[in-house]
C-alpha cells in the first residue's frame, strides 16, 4: 500500500529531508493563508471603507479564540496519529481518526451557539466602539454560523499531514486561499455584499475544500479511512487528544488576550483607525509568523511517528532542526522589517 509505505518513511528516511519534504507544502500553504489575510483587507477597504478594516481586525482575536479550539484538537488529534502509526497500531490510529471528527462536529456547534447568544458583548469587550461594532458583528454571525465548517476543515488538514499527505494538506489551503480571493472579488466588488461578502467567501471556500477532504478520507484503500463504529467517543482516546493539544490551544488563548488589550489600548488613545492600521501591520508581520507554523507543522508527523517507534535520535534530530529553521526565519524577518523601516525613514526625510 503506497501510502503506508509513505508513512514507514517517517522512521527510516533522513530526518532533514523528510523536514524538507513535510514543512516545504506547509510553509507554502500558510504563506498563501497570510497573505489571504492583506489581499482580503485589500478588499474590504476598496469595496466597504477604512472603518470596515478597523471592523475587521476586532474579529481577528475573536476568530484566533475560536480557532484555538480546534488548533488544541487538531494538532492533539494528528499527533496522536503519528504516535500510533509509529507503534503500527493502526487500529487506534483510526478510531483516533473518528473521534476527532466527532469532537470537532460537538464544539464547532457548541462555540457558535454560544458565542452567537453574547456577540455584541464579547466584540465590546475585544475592542469594538459604536462605530466598528456593525462591522465586527456583520462579520462575525456569518463566520460563527460556518464555525463548524472552519473547524472541520482545519482539523482534517492537519489529520492529512498525519496521513503522511504533506501535499494534499498544501493543495487544500492553497485551493481555499484562491477561490477565496475569487470570491471576494464577486461578492464584494460585484454584488456589493459588502464585509458580510468577506465572510461568505471566507465560509464557502473552505466548504469546498472540506468536500474534497472528505472525498480522500472515503477511500477505503486509504491506510486512514471514514469507516463505522470509529465515531463514538471513547475518553481514553479523547483525553490523550486534549492533553497533547492544550498547549496549542493555551498559546492561542494567550496571544488572543495580548490582541484584545492591545485593541482596547489603541480604541482609547488612537481610535478606530489606529485598530485598523495595527491589524494591517500584524498581518504583514504574520508572514514569517506562518513560515515557522509551516516549519511546527512539518515536523509534528515526523516527531509523532518516531516518538511512537521509540526512534528517540531521530525525534531530537527533527526537534534542533526546527528549531534551527524557526530562528532563522523570525531573524531573518525582524532584518527584512527593520531594513523597510529604514528605507521609509530615509525617503521620508528626502521629502
Amino acid at each position: 500500500m503506497e501510502n503506508k509505505q509513505a508513512t514507514l518513511e517517517l522512521g527510516t528516511k533522513p530526518v532533514g529531508k523528510l523536514l524538507v519534504q513535510y514543512a516545504l507544502p506547509a510553509m507554502i500553504a500558510m504563506t498563501a493563508a497570510s497573505l489571504y489575510n492583506i489581499v482580503d483587507r485589500v478588499f474590504i477597504g476598496q469595496g466597504v471603507g477604512a472603518m470596515a478594516i478597523s471592523g475587521l481586525a476586532i474579529t481577528f482575536p475573536f476568530m484566533n479564540l475560536t480557532a484555538a479550539f480546534g488548533a488544541g484538537v487538531g494538532v492533539g488529534a494528528s499527533t496522536a496519529i503519528s504516535v500510533k502509526l509509529g507503534q503500527k497500531d493502526y487500529a487506534t490510529a483510526q478510531n483516533i481518526l473518528g473521534n476527532t471528527i466527532s469532537l470537532n462536529l460537538i464544539i464547532g456547534i457548541g462555540l457558535s451557539i454560544i458565542c452567537l447568544l453574547f456577540l455584541d458583548p464579547i466584540l465590546r469587550f475585544f475592542g469594538a466602539s459604536d462605530q466598528t461594532l456593525i462591522y465586527a458583528h456583520e462579520y462575525m454571525v456569518i463566520i460563527l454560523l460556518g464555525n463548524v465548517v472552519s473547524h472541520m476543515y482545519f482539523g482534517m488538514n492537519a489529520l492529512l499531514r498525519a496521513a503522511s499527505k504533506p501535499k494534499q494538506a498544501m493543495f487544500a489551503t492553497i485551493f481555499t486561499v484562491m477561490m477565496n480571493v475569487i470570491l471576494d472579488a464577486l461578492f464584494i466588488l460585484v454584488f456589493k455584499w459588502g464585509i458580510q461578502g468577506a465572510a461568505i467567501a471566507t465560509i464557502l471556500s473552505q466548504l469546498m475544500a472540506l468536500m474534497w477532504q472528505i472525498k480522500l478520507f472515503s477511500n477505503k484503500n486509504e491506510l486512514l479511512h471514514f469507516k463505522k463504529g470509529i465515531y463514538k467517543l471513547k475518553r481514553k482516546l479523547v483525553d490523550n487528544i486534549l492533553a497533547i493539544g492544550i498547549s496549542p490551544f493555551l498559546m492561542n488563548v494567550c496571544a488572543c488576550i495580548i490582541v484584545i488589550f492591545i485593541n482596547n489600548q489603541l480604541v482609547r488613545f488612537g481610535g478606530d483607525l489606529s485598530v485598523g492600521a495595527y491589524g494591517i501591520a500584524n498581518g504583514i508581520a504574520m508572514v514569517f509568523v506562518m513560515f515557522v507554523f509551516g516549519v511546527n507543522q512539518g515536523m509534528q508527523p515526523i516527531a509523532g511517528y518516531n516518538y511512537g517507534a521509540q526512534k528517540l535520535d531521530r525525534l531530537i534530530r527533527v526537534l534542533n532542526l526546527s528549531i534551527i529553521a524557526a530562528t532563522a526565519i523570525m531573524v531573518t524577518g525582524w532584518l527584512a522589517m527593520q531594513a523597510c523601516c529604514r528605507m521609509s525613514d530615509f525617503a521620508g526625510d528626502k521629502n
